[in-house]
């Protein structure tokens, strides 16, 4: 399966959803094939030190602007993608089997996936291939009493032709300090509750 990892806001925290993917497909056993085609190459560089640390297993991400590589069909394979890049961003939409956005708790981002929405249908048009589109919030607030994820994903449930995941990601730091060790939140704190929720947002994805 081909999976995009895209939103058209920086900041949305893609790559680090790309790259605790990835990690957790090895673990799961499947071959991964992973592509970074945002200029800022965070998932190729947070890969790069996860080899330096020899951390196991290893990830390689190819860090290109179009699909100049063959896609492995065996393989569950990742492109991490930005509007920085916005031929490759359409090339990958293209390709996809499925389109997985991230959303922060705002209404600026929420009117970001509208928009991205739009280039995903103008890419996609006159394609016959059916194409899964993912939308979920990313960042979520901790604080029960703070509405902003809440109304967010209101909000998202609203947009047509897309499915909202109901497992969030929360704003928590280890995933912040896991990137920088070039560890995946599950590897650098089993049973923690970064870990516990990315499983449980990684098996509603692969569930089938």
């Amino acid at each position: 399966m081909i999976t995009v990892v895209a939103n058209l806001k920086g900041g949305s925290g893609k790559s680090t959803v790309s790259f605790n993917l990835a990690i957790w497909l090895l673990n799961q056993g499947h071959e991964v094939q992973a592509f970074d085609l945002d200029p800022q190459l965070t998932f190729h560089d947070v890969a790069q030190i996860r080899k330096d640390e020899e951390h196991q297993p290893e990830l390689e991400v190819m860090a290109v602007e179009t699909l100049s590589v063959e896609v492995n069909p065996a393989a569950e394979v990742i492109f991490d993608v930005g509007a920085a890049n916005p031929e490759g961003m359409r090339e990958a939409i293209r390709h996809a089997n499925r389109i997985i956005i991230p959303v922060p708790p705002s209404q600026p981002d929420v009117w970001a996936t509208q928009r991205f929405l739009k280039i995903v249908r103008e890419a996609r048009e006159g394609m016959d291939e059916q194409l899964e589109i993912i939308v979920f919030v990313n960042r979520a607030d901790t604080h029960h009493a703070v509405r902003e994820s809440d109304d967010t994903e209101a909000a998202l449930e609203q947009l047509p032709d897309v499915t909202v995941l109901p497992q969030r990601l929360y704003q928590r730091t280890i995933y912040r300090r896991s990137m920088s060790e070039g560890l995946a939140v599950f590897e650098l704190w089993r049973g923690s509750k970064g870990s516990d929720e990315f499983d449980a947002f990684a098996n509603a994805l692969y569930s089938n």
